[in-house]
């Protein structure tokens, strides 16, 4: 079964953390080995894993996102989101995440984030698990 996860995201760029959610999806699958797939249908957000326990990381990743990818001048895409379109691309839009006894096998430190370049905005997580 495919579910989907909402997320009201807030300000331009911001790193949300949707490991809670993903893993209530697992839990209702009740898939306790297999894998689990997440897709981000939006151009201008992506999906990454990283350290969820130290809040200054998601504040650096977005200050090296935006170093790789400023605004300039020269894009020519009409709604001024170029660099969100570009991080987007640098992050990408999908995940798989092994579940082994009904958990996510993430590490000590990771989680998964939606990651908002062009917000705020309403944002969905195609999230579906498999056994295997």
């Amino acid at each position: 079964m495919l579910e989907q996860i909402e997320i009201a995201t807030a300000g331009q760029q911001a790193f949300h953390d949707i490991t809670a959610q993903v893993q209530a999806v697992v839990n209702r699958s009740g898939v306790r080995e297999g894998m689990c797939f997440i897709f981000c249908p939006h151009t201008t957000a992506g999906l990454t894993l990283n350290e969820n326990w130290d809040p200054d990381v998601r504040h650096d990743m977005g200050i090296g996102l935006d170093a790789i990818s400023p605004g300039r001048p020269a894009y020519r895409h009409s709604e001024g989101n170029a660099p969100a379109h570009l991080k987007s691309s640098l992050v990408g839009a999908s995940q798989a995440i092994p579940v082994s006894a009904g958990k996510l096998a993430l590490g000590a430190w990771q989680g998964i984030y939606l990651a908002e370049f062009d917000g705020p905005r309403r944002r969905k997580v195609l999230v579906k698990v498999m056994a295997g």
